[in-house]
């Protein structure tokens, strides 16, 4: 027998009226601990233990109350140590009120004892008890800890923590209250039936909320208020799940391992295809400035050329080339911006504003130049001129340029002497809308589906990149919340811009 002031023959009161009703087992180091609360008829029997225990159990609790006062069995969880002893208890008890406090999780495996009594699920329950009297325990889960359904009881009025499994012992040398040692002799038992350090610190990051005077585990010492503490800070640290095959053991850190360098070799090609994703995005910005520059500096090279002619045949004035510079200055302007533009375009917080769909497109031709007379292309433009949309303006003026040097494009890849296009704008019930149509004979029905995508072109490579028409989808659909869609009319194709009406 340890040495011990108290009388293990006799129960021990451990707090106001809550007593220990165990059975000290010489030379066991693995002691059960059920515990009795006096609570007049609703007292409450708490982990009653196996058939080891039960004339010994009985014994204590017939010796501070009668048995049939016990209107409440509770069961932290299934194993035959903590529950085996329940059918015959019953039968001493002998209440048709009496009932069985666990979670659903347990009661399932529990009546396979021939448990013959009602369940008080506690999960059923707003996770507690409350007698007629108002005595009250509160439940905490605690899963898989050791069990799936596992839970602990606080009693709030003395603070007494029934821990069930949690804080349980293996002790050679056992002691009913735990010292400053207690730790070590604890240490085996959760190593052992504990399954991971990360489940059993989710139960004890609960546990250590509570303001708790006194622990009572299923196992082990009871243990008192001023090595709560430390002892809950050294369980943290932990490491459980331990009690595995060796051989699993080996298998289980191989592979780890392995797991370790493929998260390597993953981030290693993570890295590469970011880096290739930068590169490539890259090259699509530079494309797509080469795009929408092509044509500005096809009309500044072409009024140099004019310049420089009319220069040799000394034919120039000053009104000429004053006109001159200003239509090359306003290229150059659009192509700063154009690059301003693209710098930007990744940016998510960009300032949009209300503006004129006229005065864009207006812009637009400008930069093209397609309404000078020596294009040879004839442009009508129909529809309401006071139509105004919530964007980013000189993103729209570049989809409008695309649009229309692809068909300048198309045009003189097909040898089209004279081109007419029709630009309307209008405002249905939803939608402000922008159509382009030309009659340029229109897109090959097997391309059609395929204009947008990025890097399509039908275009030699020196004139085409295939990003002019991907990137204003981009702008429209993406940046600006709109839709760009394309289809072939009876003369040509027709490009169509719908953007949200403002509310």
């Amino acid at each position: 027998m340890p040495k011990s002031q108290h009388d293990f023959k006799q129960p021990i009161e451990i707090a106001k009226s809550i007593y220990w009703v165990g059975m000290y087992l010489e030379n066991d180091p693995f002691q059960c601990h059920p515990y009795f609360i006096e609570n007049g008829n609703e007292s409450i029997l708490i982990d009653p233990g196996s058939m080891l225990e039960f004339n010994e159990t009985v014994r204590k609790v017939k010796s501070i109350a009668d048995i049939k006062s016990i209107k409440y069995i509770i069961l932290h969880h299934q194993d035959p140590d903590l529950a085996a002893a329940v059918p015959e208890i019953e039968k001493l008890i002998d209440r048709d009120d009496l009932l069985i406090v666990t979670h659903s999780r347990m009661s399932l495996l529990i009546k396979h004892y021939l448990v013959s009594s009602d369940y008080y699920e506690i999960d059923k329950n707003e996770n507690q008890l409350v007698t007629s009297s108002g005595f009250k325990l509160e439940f905490l889960t605690t899963p898989y800890c050791h069990s799936p359904g596992a839970f602990v009881s606080y009693e709030p009025s003395s603070k007494t923590l029934f821990s069930g499994d949690i804080f349980g012992g293996i002790e050679e040398s056992w002691e009913f209250y735990a010292d400053e040692t207690y730790f070590d002799k604890a240490k085996q038992f959760h190593q052992e039936y504990m399954p991971s350090k990360d489940i059993f610190n989710y139960a004890l990051s609960k546990i250590e909320k509570l303001d708790i005077e006194l622990i009572a585990p299923q196992h082990g010492s009871v243990i008192q208020k001023r090595y709560i503490k430390n002892l809950i800070n050294d369980m943290k640290n932990l490491d459980c799940g331990l009690y595995i095959e060796e051989k699993y053991n080996r298998e289980l850190l191989d592979t780890i391992n392995e797991l370790q360098e493929k998260e390597k070799t993953i981030q290693e090609r993570d890295r590469q295809l970011f880096e290739q994703s930068k590169r490539a995005e890259m090259g699509e910005m530079i494309g797509n400035i080469a795009h929408q520059w092509r044509q500005p500096l096809a009309i500044v090279n072409t009024i140099l050329a004019i310049l420089k002619e009319k220069n040799s045949a000394d034919m120039l004035d000053k009104d000429e080339i004053s006109t001159k510079i200003d239509t090359m200055e306003k290229r150059v302007v659009y192509m700063s911006d154009t690059i301003e533009d693209f710098m930007n375009y990744y940016k998510p917080n960009k300032d949009k504003s209300l503006f004129s769909i006229y005065t864009a497109l207006s812009k637009a031709l400008e930069i093209t130049n397609y309404t000078n007379e020596s294009q040879k292309i004839d442009i009508n433009i129909s529809g309401d001129k006071e139509i105004n949309i919530y964007g980013l303006l000189n993103e729209f003026v570049q989809v409008i340029v695309s649009i229309l040097s692809n068909i300048y494009d198309i045009r003189e890849i097909r040898a089209i002497p004279d081109i007419k296009i029709d630009i309307s704008m209008q405002r249905d019930e939803d939608d402000s809308i922008l159509s382009i149509s030309d009659n340029a004979g229109g897109i090959d029905v097997d391309i059609l589906p395929k204009i947008f995508n990025p890097y399509f072109t039908t275009k030699h490579q020196s004139i085409g990149t295939g990003l002019g028409l991907h990137i204003a989808k981009m702008i429209i659909e993406d940046n600006m919340g709109g839709l760009l869609s394309a289809y072939n009319n009876e003369y040509g194709a027709t490009f169509t811009i719908r953007m949200k009406n403002e509310k």
